[in-house]
Protein backbone atom coordinates (compact mmCIF):
# COMPACT_ATOMS: atom_id res chain seq x y z
CA UNK A 1 0.00 0.00 0.00
CA UNK A 2 1.37 3.40 -1.07
CA UNK A 3 0.23 6.98 -0.51
CA UNK A 4 -1.02 8.42 -3.79
CA UNK A 5 -2.44 11.74 -2.64
CA UNK A 6 -2.59 14.08 0.36
CA UNK A 7 -5.37 16.63 0.19
CA UNK A 8 -5.15 19.49 2.67
CA UNK A 9 -8.26 21.53 3.30
CA UNK A 10 -8.64 24.52 5.61
CA UNK A 11 -11.91 24.83 7.49
CA UNK A 12 -13.12 27.53 9.86
CA UNK A 13 -15.42 25.83 12.36
CA UNK A 14 -17.43 28.34 14.43
CA UNK A 15 -17.03 28.38 18.18
CA UNK A 16 -20.05 28.21 20.44
CA UNK A 17 -21.80 31.55 20.93
CA UNK A 18 -20.38 32.10 24.42
CA UNK A 19 -16.88 31.02 23.42
CA UNK A 20 -16.84 33.44 20.49
CA UNK A 21 -17.13 36.24 23.03
CA UNK A 22 -14.80 34.69 25.62
CA UNK A 23 -12.09 33.81 23.12
CA UNK A 24 -12.03 36.93 20.98
CA UNK A 25 -9.20 38.52 22.98
CA UNK A 26 -6.72 35.70 22.52
CA UNK A 27 -7.58 32.35 20.91
CA UNK A 28 -10.10 33.58 18.35
CA UNK A 29 -8.24 31.82 15.51
CA UNK A 30 -8.18 28.31 17.01
CA UNK A 31 -11.35 27.77 14.99
CA UNK A 32 -9.17 27.38 11.89
CA UNK A 33 -8.29 23.74 11.24
CA UNK A 34 -6.36 22.05 8.46
CA UNK A 35 -7.71 18.61 7.59
CA UNK A 36 -5.45 16.05 5.92
CA UNK A 37 -7.06 13.42 3.70
CA UNK A 38 -4.57 10.70 2.75
CA UNK A 39 -5.51 8.45 -0.17
CA UNK A 40 -3.70 5.20 -1.01
CA UNK A 41 -3.45 3.00 -4.07
CA UNK A 42 -5.82 0.54 -2.36
CA UNK A 43 -8.55 3.14 -2.24
CA UNK A 44 -8.39 3.42 1.54
CA UNK A 45 -8.52 6.93 3.00
CA UNK A 46 -7.17 8.30 6.29
CA UNK A 47 -8.04 11.58 8.03
CA UNK A 48 -6.22 13.88 10.43
CA UNK A 49 -6.47 17.48 11.63
CA UNK A 50 -4.27 20.33 12.80
CA UNK A 51 -5.16 23.56 14.61
CA UNK A 52 -3.18 25.86 12.35
CA UNK A 53 -2.50 28.56 14.93
CA UNK A 54 -1.86 26.20 17.84
CA UNK A 55 -0.11 22.88 17.39
CA UNK A 56 3.02 20.99 18.32
CA UNK A 57 3.87 20.75 14.57
CA UNK A 58 2.17 21.91 11.37
CA UNK A 59 2.07 19.90 8.17
CA UNK A 60 4.40 21.35 5.50
CA UNK A 61 4.65 20.94 1.73
CA UNK A 62 7.94 19.14 2.28
CA UNK A 63 6.27 16.64 4.64
CA UNK A 64 3.54 15.94 2.08
CA UNK A 65 6.10 15.40 -0.67
CA UNK A 66 8.01 12.96 1.53
CA UNK A 67 5.05 10.63 2.04
CA UNK A 68 3.78 10.54 -1.56
CA UNK A 69 4.65 7.17 -3.06
CA UNK A 70 5.70 5.75 0.31
CA UNK A 71 4.16 3.12 2.53
CA UNK A 72 2.16 4.90 5.25
CA UNK A 73 3.37 2.29 7.74
CA UNK A 74 6.98 3.29 7.02
CA UNK A 75 6.26 6.99 7.62
CA UNK A 76 3.63 7.18 10.34
CA UNK A 77 5.97 7.23 13.35
CA UNK A 78 7.80 10.34 12.13
CA UNK A 79 6.61 13.21 14.35
CA UNK A 80 8.21 15.72 11.98
CA UNK A 81 5.36 15.15 9.52
CA UNK A 82 3.06 17.29 11.65
CA UNK A 83 -0.11 16.63 13.59
CA UNK A 84 -2.73 16.12 10.89
CA UNK A 85 -0.60 14.12 8.48
CA UNK A 86 0.73 11.72 11.12
CA UNK A 87 -2.80 11.18 12.42
CA UNK A 88 -4.09 10.44 8.91
CA UNK A 89 -1.34 7.89 8.24
CA UNK A 90 -2.19 5.99 11.42
CA UNK A 91 -5.86 6.11 10.46
CA UNK A 92 -5.27 4.57 7.03
CA UNK A 93 -2.85 1.90 8.30
CA UNK A 94 -5.35 0.87 10.97
CA UNK A 95 -8.04 0.60 8.33
CA UNK A 96 -5.77 -1.50 6.10
CA UNK A 97 -5.03 -3.93 8.94
CA UNK A 98 -8.62 -3.74 10.20
CA UNK A 99 -7.47 -2.79 13.70
CA UNK A 100 -7.96 0.35 15.85
CA UNK A 101 -5.08 2.82 16.00
CA UNK A 102 -4.23 2.04 19.62
CA UNK A 103 -3.08 -1.46 18.56
CA UNK A 104 -0.40 0.24 16.46
CA UNK A 105 0.82 2.12 19.54
CA UNK A 106 1.11 -0.40 22.35
CA UNK A 107 -0.72 -2.60 24.82
CA UNK A 108 -4.17 -1.37 25.77
CA UNK A 109 -4.61 -0.45 29.45
CA UNK A 110 -8.03 1.30 29.42
CA UNK A 111 -11.27 1.24 27.45
CA UNK A 112 -12.37 4.76 28.35
CA UNK A 113 -10.17 7.87 28.30
CA UNK A 114 -10.58 10.80 30.74
CA UNK A 115 -11.24 14.22 29.24
CA UNK A 116 -11.72 17.77 30.56
CA UNK A 117 -13.70 20.84 29.50
CA UNK A 118 -11.54 23.90 28.73
CA UNK A 119 -11.74 27.69 28.60
CA UNK A 120 -9.44 30.68 28.39
CA UNK A 121 -9.88 33.28 31.17
CA UNK A 122 -13.34 34.79 31.48
CA UNK A 123 -15.71 36.63 33.78
CA UNK A 124 -17.05 34.61 36.74
CA UNK A 125 -20.54 34.43 35.26
CA UNK A 126 -19.27 33.12 31.93
CA UNK A 127 -17.17 30.44 33.62
CA UNK A 128 -20.19 29.41 35.68
CA UNK A 129 -22.28 28.95 32.53
CA UNK A 130 -19.44 27.00 30.87
CA UNK A 131 -19.20 24.74 33.92
CA UNK A 132 -22.94 24.12 33.98
CA UNK A 133 -22.87 23.15 30.31
CA UNK A 134 -19.89 20.86 30.95
CA UNK A 135 -21.80 19.07 33.71
CA UNK A 136 -24.87 18.70 31.48
CA UNK A 137 -22.73 17.04 28.80
CA UNK A 138 -21.12 14.49 31.10
CA UNK A 139 -17.84 16.18 32.01
CA UNK A 140 -16.52 16.03 35.56
CA UNK A 141 -13.57 18.46 35.29
CA UNK A 142 -12.84 21.90 33.87
CA UNK A 143 -9.39 23.28 33.09
CA UNK A 144 -9.43 27.06 33.50
CA UNK A 145 -6.87 29.77 32.83
CA UNK A 146 -6.06 31.65 36.04
CA UNK A 147 -4.90 35.20 35.31
CA UNK A 148 -3.80 38.16 37.48
CA UNK A 149 -6.32 40.42 35.72
CA UNK A 150 -9.23 38.48 37.23
CA UNK A 151 -10.13 37.81 40.87
CA UNK A 152 -9.58 34.04 40.86
CA UNK A 153 -11.41 33.62 44.16
CA UNK A 154 -14.53 35.29 42.75
CA UNK A 155 -14.25 33.09 39.64
CA UNK A 156 -13.87 29.83 41.58
CA UNK A 157 -16.65 30.73 44.01
CA UNK A 158 -18.97 31.51 41.11
CA UNK A 159 -18.33 28.12 39.53
CA UNK A 160 -18.62 26.14 42.74
CA UNK A 161 -21.93 27.81 43.54
CA UNK A 162 -23.57 26.08 40.59
CA UNK A 163 -21.87 22.70 40.10
CA UNK A 164 -21.84 19.39 42.02
CA UNK A 165 -19.07 18.63 44.50
CA UNK A 166 -17.63 15.97 42.17
CA UNK A 167 -16.96 18.56 39.42
CA UNK A 168 -13.26 19.47 39.65
CA UNK A 169 -11.27 22.53 38.57
CA UNK A 170 -7.69 22.49 37.27
CA UNK A 171 -6.12 25.96 37.46
CA UNK A 172 -3.43 27.00 34.99
CA UNK A 173 -1.67 30.28 35.75
CA UNK A 174 0.96 29.88 33.00
CA UNK A 175 3.63 31.09 35.43
CA UNK A 176 1.94 34.43 36.14
CA UNK A 177 1.93 33.96 39.93
CA UNK A 178 5.59 35.00 39.65
CA UNK A 179 7.34 33.19 42.51
CA UNK A 180 6.72 30.95 45.52
CA UNK A 181 6.34 33.85 47.96
CA UNK A 182 3.60 35.45 45.88
CA UNK A 183 1.91 32.21 44.84
CA UNK A 184 1.84 30.38 48.15
CA UNK A 185 -0.94 32.31 49.96
CA UNK A 186 -3.07 32.39 46.80
CA UNK A 187 -2.76 28.65 46.23
CA UNK A 188 -3.31 27.79 49.89
CA UNK A 189 -6.55 29.77 49.93
CA UNK A 190 -7.71 28.22 46.65
CA UNK A 191 -6.95 24.74 47.98
CA UNK A 192 -9.62 25.24 50.65
CA UNK A 193 -12.18 24.73 47.88
CA UNK A 194 -12.89 21.02 47.53
CA UNK A 195 -13.61 21.51 43.83
CA UNK A 196 -10.06 22.73 43.15
CA UNK A 197 -8.20 19.58 42.10
CA UNK A 198 -4.77 20.71 40.91
CA UNK A 199 -2.57 23.55 39.69
CA UNK A 200 -0.56 23.79 36.48
CA UNK A 201 2.60 25.91 36.18
CA UNK A 202 1.75 28.37 38.98
CA UNK A 203 5.18 30.01 38.66
CA UNK A 204 7.86 29.72 35.94
CA UNK A 205 8.86 26.08 35.54
CA UNK A 206 12.56 26.94 35.57
CA UNK A 207 12.28 28.11 39.19
CA UNK A 208 13.30 24.78 40.71
CA UNK A 209 13.59 25.98 44.30
CA UNK A 210 10.29 27.84 44.18
CA UNK A 211 8.35 24.96 42.65
CA UNK A 212 9.80 22.55 45.17
CA UNK A 213 8.72 24.85 48.00
CA UNK A 214 5.19 25.05 46.63
CA UNK A 215 4.91 21.30 46.20
CA UNK A 216 5.89 20.79 49.84
CA UNK A 217 3.15 23.02 51.26
CA UNK A 218 0.24 23.00 48.76
CA UNK A 219 -2.20 20.12 49.40
CA UNK A 220 -2.99 19.67 45.71
CA UNK A 221 -1.03 18.14 42.81
CA UNK A 222 1.10 20.49 40.72
CA UNK A 223 1.50 19.76 37.00
CA UNK A 224 4.26 20.98 34.71
CA UNK A 225 4.90 20.63 30.99
CA UNK A 226 7.20 17.68 30.34
CA UNK A 227 10.81 18.63 29.60
CA UNK A 228 11.12 21.89 31.52
CA UNK A 229 13.11 21.48 33.70
CA UNK A 230 14.73 18.44 32.10
CA UNK A 231 13.08 15.14 33.04
CA UNK A 232 15.86 13.89 35.34
CA UNK A 233 16.03 17.24 37.14
CA UNK A 234 12.25 17.30 37.60
CA UNK A 235 12.20 13.82 39.11
CA UNK A 236 15.31 14.24 41.25
CA UNK A 237 14.31 17.64 42.65
CA UNK A 238 10.64 16.64 43.08
CA UNK A 239 9.33 19.90 41.65
CA UNK A 240 5.94 18.60 40.50
CA UNK A 241 3.51 15.72 40.90
CA UNK A 242 2.87 15.01 37.23
CA UNK A 243 3.15 16.25 33.68
CA UNK A 244 1.44 17.86 30.73
CA UNK A 245 2.35 15.90 27.59
CA UNK A 246 2.00 17.54 24.18
CA UNK A 247 3.84 16.13 21.16
CA UNK A 248 3.65 13.78 18.20
CA UNK A 249 2.94 10.08 18.62
CA UNK A 250 6.54 8.91 19.11
CA UNK A 251 7.40 11.58 21.64
CA UNK A 252 4.09 11.14 23.45
CA UNK A 253 4.85 7.45 23.88
CA UNK A 254 8.38 8.26 25.05
CA UNK A 255 7.26 10.90 27.55
CA UNK A 256 4.40 8.74 28.76
CA UNK A 257 6.77 5.83 29.33
CA UNK A 258 9.22 8.02 31.26
CA UNK A 259 6.34 9.35 33.36
CA UNK A 260 5.36 5.79 34.21
CA UNK A 261 8.94 4.95 35.21
CA UNK A 262 8.79 7.78 37.75
CA UNK A 263 5.22 6.76 38.72
CA UNK A 264 3.97 10.24 37.80
CA UNK A 265 0.55 10.80 36.20
CA UNK A 266 -0.02 13.16 33.29
CA UNK A 267 -2.64 14.52 30.95
CA UNK A 268 -2.44 14.62 27.18
CA UNK A 269 -2.75 18.15 25.83
CA UNK A 270 -3.55 17.72 22.14
CA UNK A 271 -5.71 20.62 21.02
CA UNK A 272 -8.23 20.14 18.26
CA UNK A 273 -11.72 19.01 17.37
CA UNK A 274 -13.31 15.56 17.05
CA UNK A 275 -10.47 13.86 15.16
CA UNK A 276 -7.81 15.11 17.58
CA UNK A 277 -9.92 14.13 20.58
CA UNK A 278 -10.25 10.60 19.17
CA UNK A 279 -6.50 10.48 18.46
CA UNK A 280 -5.82 11.45 22.08
CA UNK A 281 -8.09 8.63 23.25
CA UNK A 282 -6.07 6.06 21.28
CA UNK A 283 -2.80 7.35 22.77
CA UNK A 284 -4.30 7.43 26.25
CA UNK A 285 -5.52 3.86 25.82
CA UNK A 286 -1.95 2.49 25.85
CA UNK A 287 -0.28 4.82 28.36
CA UNK A 288 -0.73 3.59 31.92
CA UNK A 289 -0.21 6.96 33.59
CA UNK A 290 -2.44 9.07 31.32
CA UNK A 291 -4.91 9.21 34.19
CA UNK A 292 -5.46 12.97 34.42
CA UNK A 293 -8.21 14.31 32.10
CA UNK A 294 -6.96 15.13 28.61
CA UNK A 295 -7.20 18.65 27.20
CA UNK A 296 -8.36 18.82 23.59
CA UNK A 297 -10.63 21.91 23.64
CA UNK A 298 -13.24 20.05 21.57
CA UNK A 299 -15.94 21.84 23.59
CA UNK A 300 -15.08 25.15 21.89
CA UNK A 301 -16.56 24.05 18.56
CA UNK A 302 -20.19 24.00 17.44
CA UNK A 303 -19.58 20.87 15.38
CA UNK A 304 -17.08 18.03 15.88
CA UNK A 305 -16.88 17.36 12.09
CA UNK A 306 -17.86 13.76 12.81
CA UNK A 307 -21.03 11.97 11.67
CA UNK A 308 -21.50 10.63 15.20
CA UNK A 309 -20.58 13.06 18.01
CA UNK A 310 -18.26 11.89 20.77
CA UNK A 311 -20.25 11.17 23.92
CA UNK A 312 -18.84 11.95 27.35
CA UNK A 313 -19.94 9.67 30.19
CA UNK A 314 -18.80 10.43 33.73
CA UNK A 315 -15.81 12.42 32.48
CA UNK A 316 -14.66 9.71 30.04
CA UNK A 317 -15.17 8.86 26.37
CA UNK A 318 -14.92 5.42 24.83
CA UNK A 319 -11.77 4.44 22.95
CA UNK A 320 -13.02 3.27 19.52
CA UNK A 321 -12.62 -0.39 18.59
CA UNK A 322 -13.38 0.17 14.92
CA UNK A 323 -10.49 0.18 12.36
CA UNK A 324 -8.20 3.21 12.25
CA UNK A 325 -9.33 6.14 14.33
CA UNK A 326 -12.74 4.49 14.39
CA UNK A 327 -14.75 7.60 13.54
CA UNK A 328 -16.29 8.91 10.32
CA UNK A 329 -15.69 12.44 9.08
CA UNK A 330 -18.81 14.43 8.22
CA UNK A 331 -17.70 15.53 4.76
CA UNK A 332 -20.86 17.54 4.13
CA UNK A 333 -20.13 19.72 7.16
CA UNK A 334 -16.46 19.94 6.18
CA UNK A 335 -17.54 21.31 2.80
CA UNK A 336 -19.79 23.84 4.54
CA UNK A 337 -16.94 25.31 6.58
CA UNK A 338 -14.16 24.88 4.01
CA UNK A 339 -12.17 27.94 2.93
CA UNK A 340 -11.82 28.11 -0.89
CA UNK A 341 -8.59 26.53 -2.12
CA UNK A 342 -7.81 29.59 -4.22
CA UNK A 343 -7.83 31.76 -1.10
CA UNK A 344 -5.32 29.43 0.56
CA UNK A 345 -3.13 29.24 -2.55
CA UNK A 346 -3.01 33.03 -2.89
CA UNK A 347 -1.92 33.35 0.73
CA UNK A 348 0.69 30.62 0.36
CA UNK A 349 2.24 32.46 -2.58
CA UNK A 350 2.77 35.42 -0.25
CA UNK A 351 4.18 33.18 2.48
CA UNK A 352 1.13 33.72 4.68
CA UNK A 353 -1.37 31.48 6.47
CA UNK A 354 -5.10 31.85 6.52
CA UNK A 355 -6.20 33.74 9.62
CA UNK A 356 -9.09 35.67 11.03
CA UNK A 357 -8.58 39.43 11.34
CA UNK A 358 -7.09 40.16 14.74
CA UNK A 359 -9.70 42.02 16.83
CA UNK A 360 -8.77 45.56 17.78
CA UNK A 361 -9.31 45.33 21.52
CA UNK A 362 -7.61 46.98 24.49
CA UNK A 363 -7.58 44.82 27.61
CA UNK A 364 -8.34 47.15 30.51
CA UNK A 365 -7.36 45.70 33.89
CA UNK A 366 -9.49 47.46 36.52
CA UNK A 367 -8.31 47.60 40.14
CA UNK A 368 -10.42 48.46 43.23
CA UNK A 369 -8.36 51.63 43.83
CA UNK A 370 -9.60 52.99 40.47
CA UNK A 371 -6.25 52.44 38.73
CA UNK A 372 -5.92 50.68 35.40
CA UNK A 373 -3.43 48.75 33.30
CA UNK A 374 -4.15 48.76 29.57
CA UNK A 375 -2.82 45.86 27.52
CA UNK A 376 -2.36 45.92 23.77
CA UNK A 377 -2.76 42.13 23.73
CA UNK A 378 -3.38 39.53 26.38
CA UNK A 379 -0.16 37.69 25.49
CA UNK A 380 1.63 40.93 26.40
CA UNK A 381 0.19 40.58 29.89
CA UNK A 382 1.89 37.24 30.58
CA UNK A 383 5.38 38.70 30.50
CA UNK A 384 4.35 41.92 32.20
CA UNK A 385 2.75 40.25 35.20
CA UNK A 386 5.01 37.20 35.20
CA UNK A 387 8.02 39.46 35.64
CA UNK A 388 6.44 41.20 38.61
CA UNK A 389 5.36 44.50 37.02
CA UNK A 390 1.90 43.96 38.45
CA UNK A 391 0.55 42.04 41.44
CA UNK A 392 -0.01 38.29 41.19
CA UNK A 393 -3.49 38.78 42.64
CA UNK A 394 -5.75 41.55 43.93
CA UNK A 395 -9.21 40.92 45.35
CA UNK A 396 -11.82 42.53 43.16
CA UNK A 397 -9.68 42.96 40.02
CA UNK A 398 -11.40 42.37 36.68
CA UNK A 399 -10.88 42.85 32.95
CA UNK A 400 -12.80 45.06 30.55
CA UNK A 401 -12.59 44.77 26.78
CA UNK A 402 -12.37 48.24 25.21
CA UNK A 403 -13.45 48.10 21.57
CA UNK A 404 -12.47 50.55 18.85
CA UNK A 405 -15.00 53.37 19.11
CA UNK A 406 -13.45 55.42 16.32
CA UNK A 407 -12.18 58.13 18.65
CA UNK A 408 -8.70 59.64 18.59
CA UNK A 409 -8.40 58.90 22.31
CA UNK A 410 -8.99 55.17 21.77
CA UNK A 411 -6.57 55.04 18.83
CA UNK A 412 -3.87 56.83 20.82
CA UNK A 413 -4.26 54.49 23.80
CA UNK A 414 -4.26 51.45 21.51
CA UNK A 415 -1.04 52.55 19.79
CA UNK A 416 0.69 53.17 23.11
CA UNK A 417 -0.52 49.89 24.61
CA UNK A 418 0.87 48.00 21.62
CA UNK A 419 4.32 49.16 22.66
CA UNK A 420 4.00 48.69 26.43
CA UNK A 421 1.21 48.30 29.01
CA UNK A 422 -0.20 51.72 29.95
CA UNK A 423 -1.04 52.61 33.55
CA UNK A 424 -3.62 55.29 34.29
CA UNK A 425 -5.64 56.51 37.26
CA UNK A 426 -9.15 57.93 37.16
CA UNK A 427 -9.95 61.06 39.10
CA UNK A 428 -12.18 60.18 42.07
Amino acid sequence: MKVTDVERMVVDVPFTERQIRISEREVYNWSILELCKVTTDTGLVGWGETVIHYTWARVTDEAVNRVIGQSPADMMNDDALGAGLQMALFDVVGKALEIPCYKLMGQKVRDWAPISWWSIDAAPGDWLEEAKEAVSKGYTSFKIKQRPWWDIFAQVEAITSGVPSYFKLDLDANGTMQNAAAAMPIMQKLARHNNVAMFETPIPQGDILGNRQLRQVIPRPIAMHFGSPPYLTTVREEVCDGFVVCAGKSNVIKQGTLSAEANMPFWLQLVGNGLTTTWAAHLGAVLSHATWPAITCMNLYRHQLLTKPIEIVGGFHRVPEEPGLGVEVDEETVAKYRIPDQTIQDLNKKGERYDRPKPRIIGQVVYPDHSYVHLGSMSQGYGYYGQGHGPAHVDGVYLNALYDDGSEEWADLFDRAQQHPVRTRRDI
